[in-house]
C-alpha cells in the first residue's frame, strides 16, 4: 500500500503560480504512477494529469497543458511529485487530491480508480 500526503496548497492571486507536492511512500511505491485530480466548488472530482514510474506525463484536462507541470522525485521508498502550477485562474481553486495507480503508466483511458488517495489540499486562487 502507498500512503500520500499533499503541501503546498495555499491563496494565490490570478496569473500567479503555486507548486504542490505530494509525498509518497511505501515499499512498492516504485510500482505506483502518481497523478492529480482536482475538485472545484460544486462539481465533481476531476482528473487532471498524472506522471508514470519513468517519469512521463498524462495530461487528461485541456487547461493543464501548457500551464501544469508535472515531475517525479524517486527515493528508496518514498516518491515526492511536484505539480508546478502557471498563470492560475479562479476557476483553477478547489481541492487537489494526489492519488497513486498501482502500475508503471498511467491509465490512458482516465478511467482507472486510484488505488490510494491523499486528503487533499485547498487552492484558491483570488485578489
Amino acid at each position: 500500500q502507498v500512503q500520500l500526503v499533499e503541501s503546498g496548497g495555499g491563496l494565490v492571486q490570478p496569473g500567479g503560480s503555486l507548486r504542490l507536492s505530494c509525498g509518497a511512500s511505501g515499499v512498492t511505491v516504485k510500482l505506483y504512477a502518481i497523478g492529480w485530480f482536482r475538485q472545484a466548488p460544486g462539481r465533481e472530482r476531476e482528473r487532471v494529469i498524472c506522471i508514470s514510474t519513468r517519469d512521463d506525463p498524462t495530461y487528461y484536462a485541456d487547461y493543464a497543458k501548457g500551464r501544469f507541470t508535472i515531475s517525479r522525485d524517486n527515493g528508496e521508498n518514498t516518491a515526492t511529485v511536484h505539480l508546478e502550477m502557471n498563470n492560475l485562474r479562479p476557476e483553477d481553486a478547489g481541492v487537489y487530491y494526489c492519488a497513486a495507480e498501482a502500475g508503471l503508466i498511467c491509465d490512458r483511458s482516465g478511467t482507472y480508480e486510484p488505488d490510494a488517495w491523499g486528503t487533499g489540499i485547498v487552492v484558491t486562487v483570488s485578489s
